[in-house]
């Protein structure tokens, strides 16, 4: 396929980010193979985390097809954009096109970007997952490699204004070790472990990052868990719903 669109997208938005001085970390990208399928598993959190999980498979020069909901490719500035980049449209409603468009773009040797929580996590913890991403990933013979994002959250998350100029946002990516699910596994306790996975990593990158909240007002980025004001689980999973 040419590659006309995603070249360009990609270096707006690394200069957009040098701009506002968002110091991006990206650790573990030796897990992505540098050639043939595989399967990006991460969490959600911010309405721009495909900007930077696909960010995040650059230094092994891999460009990320992300699945994502057929509304996007309907808006007309996006729309464009998300089928010059050859992302896959998913129809919530007959998703069955969608998983097999994924599964033959593995097998083509394209990665493949998931967000197996489906939705953003208010809780900023990691949701229960679909179980998507291993049976494509078994289907197709290749790995499922999960990832974990965080401070993407503070430009722009649900039930929060956007703040897409806010300078000097550090924003963490890490990379973990691949699984490599087999046809004959059992998908519900592959994405058992695989929540697992992408739950540890969430933790790393929370304990590591650079910065804590600079009053009460700023702690609604932190889970509850670490002494945030972010809903906890059972709450978020309340608010999901009532569609608040």
């Amino acid at each position: 396929m040419a590659e006309l669109v995603y070249p360009p997208v990609i270096m707006a938005a690394k200069l957009m980010f040098r701009v506002l001085d968002n110091r991006i970390r990206v650790e573990g990208t030796e897990h992505i193979p540098s050639t043939g399928g595989a399967v990006i598993a991460c969490n959600h959190v911010s309405y721009l985390d495909f900007i930077f999980c696909g960010l995040g498979a650059q230094p092994a020069k891999r460009l990320v097809r992300f699945m994502a909901k057929k509304e996007i490719f309907g808006n007309r500035i996006a729309g464009p954009l998300m089928r010059g980049m050859h992302h896959i449209s998913v129809d919530r409603g007959a998703g069955l096109a969608s998983y097999r468009e994924a599964v033959e773009r593995l097998k083509a040797g394209e990665v493949v970007g998931v967000f197996p929580e489906a939705t953003i996590s208010r809780s900023f913890t990691v949701k229960d997952i679909k179980s998507g991403a291993v049976r494509m990933a078994a289907e197709a013979g290749v790995p499922v490699v999960p990832m974990a994002l965080w401070g993407t959250q503070r430009l722009w998350t649900k039930g929060r204004p956007k703040d897409l100029t806010k300078r000097h946002v550090p924003i963490s990516i890490l990379v973990g070790e691949p699984m490599h699910p087999k046809a004959e596994e059992d998908a519900e306790v592959l994405s058992k472990d695989l929540r697992v996975r992408m739950s540890a990593l969430v933790e790393r990158v929370q304990a590591d990052y650079p910065e804590k909240p600079g009053s009460d007002d700023e702690r609604w980025w932190l889970p509850a868990h670490l002494g945030g004001t972010a809903p906890t689980p059972e709450k978020a999973a309340e608010l999901d719903r009532e569609g608040r």
